[in-house]
């Protein structure tokens, strides 16, 4: 089939890829002329794993092109993807939908034939009915249905995500989309990836409802971490003991310092601003929002406690910048409040990252950018382990204490075990215990 992805950022290029992978032929369309040339080049913006790979291979086999051109792209499409930003607006928290409504108008002149036209940006619910109303306004006679088909990619693992999804859905209550949108998914049918086909305000909101469950679920062993340290309990082990309830499960029930990236902060405040237009509260969900906004800076008083009660003038080691591992993705992350608060403390911050600084220079000030984890914990009176890397899980302790001034370690994701790190020589402060 001939697909139109347009949005080149990080869900439309995994989109496309994978698509083109499938054997559909693709054109990802974007306004930004850098970005598209880059991608002709085979530059991938972005960092995920495999990415690059997949991208090079279709682009060879000629499945996977790149365009400014959108109107030529439509015209020939069965299937338009939209897959562009929809940030939090400032000033009132809502999903800005600029993008979105933009590319409708345009998708509506250029559109030939019928054409189903599918939003893949997360969006609140009653866009899809916009979206179609911008359709029929800007050109009553296209043939044109509007398909709701939510992305549930996790960064560092989006491409795994993409072809074996846990489920596909779909908002529409027309049957000749969904036989296009069943023909578009048909190779992971081997996968046997459940389709469920919903009303399309039914698949806008369960996106939300997934993420904020998530965020949720974070923000509850994030507090009973807390609990912990009060009462002298080991939230690890409690963690693992609610988890192996298969009501509950184990996945989301590592405690830290709170949640971040492009997904749960702005689609669990989206949430609640839909709830405010429609007069009711959210509160489990307005409550974590307040809890996670809070709990990144309140890990900054954990380091400064493990400092002796101040930072000022001390140099303070970070390790992990980005909001998890296996990305480049500042958004939203831990690490800036974090480092925010240590900074306004009178802390020297020192950073090192994998990926993550080129973009990090972009967000902090007055950050010291090192090259391995050793070279930023020289002269440190502590370490932060912010991010869990797999390349932090086994520092060589000897050599990490022996180039540090003060032996703290305060581990913000629990990657190393307590009694190790003492014996090592090291006061360690890990989160819930």
């Amino acid at each position: 089939m001939r697909l139109v992805m347009i949005g080149s950022g990080y869900v439309g290029l995994v989109s496309g890829a994978c698509f083109a992978d499938f054997g559909h032929d693709v054109i990802c369309v974007d306004i930004v002329e850098e970005k598209i040339k880059a991608l002709k080049q085979g530059i991938i913006p972005i960092f995920e794993p495999g990415l690059s790979e997949i991208v090079q291979t279709n682009m060879n086999s000629g499945r996977l092109s790149f365009s400014m051109d959108l109107a030529s792209a439509v015209s020939e499409a069965d299937v338009v993807f939209v897959a562009v930003g929809t940030p939090s607006r400032r000033g009132d928290g809502h999903a800005d939908l600029a993008y979105v409504y933009a590319a409708a108008e345009e998708i509506a002149r250029a559109a030939k034939g019928y054409t189903v036209v599918v939003t893949k940006s997360t969006v609140p619910v009653g866009t899809g009915d916009e979206v179609e109303r911008i359709v029929r306004r800007v050109n009553p006679d296209a043939d044109i249905d509007v398909v709701s088909n939510p992305e549930f990619l996790r960064e560092g693992a989006a491409i795994a995500d993409f072809k074996r999804p846990d489920r596909i859905v779909l908002g529409t209550s027309s049957e000749r989309a969904t036989e296009v949108m069943r023909a578009v998914y048909r190779p992971l049918y081997l996968n046997e990836a459940p389709i469920l086909v919903c009303e399309r305000r039914t698949s806008e909101l369960i996106k939300y409802a997934g993420n904020a469950f998530l965020a949720m679920k974070i923000t509850f062993i994030n507090e009973i971490a807390d609990l912990c340290e009060k009462v002298g309990a080991d939230v690890q082990k409690v963690a693992k003991g609610i988890g192996l309830d298969k009501r509950i499960g184990d996945k989301f029930l590592h405690a830290g310092p709170g949640y971040g990236g492009s997904c749960f902060p702005k689609d669990t405040l989206a949430l609640v601003k839909t709830a405010q237009d429609h007069d009711m509260s959210v509160s489990l969900i307005e409550a974590t929002v307040s809890f996670n906004d809070k709990r990144k800076r309140a890990m900054a008083r954990k380091v400064v406690a493990a400092c002796d009660g101040s930072v000022r003038d001390k140099k303070i080691a970070i390790l992990g910048l980005t909001f998890k591992p296996n990305t480049d993705d500042m958004r939203e992350a831990p690490s800036l409040s974090i480092i925010q608060a240590l900074q306004d403390n009178g802390a020297i911050v020192h950073a090192f990252d994998p990926e993550g600084m080129g973009a990090a220079k972009h967000y902090l000030n007055d950050v010291v950018y090192g090259e391995s984890p050793y070279d930023i914990a020289e002269g440190a009176d502590a370490l932060v382990i912010v991010t869990e890397w797999d390349a932090f899980r086994a520092l060589d302790l000897p050599r990490l204490k022996s180039v540090m001034h003060s032996a703290a370690i305060v581990d913000l994701r629990n990657i190393y075990n307590r009694v190790e790190m003492q014996k090592a020589g090291f006061r360690y402060y890990g989160v819930g215990s």
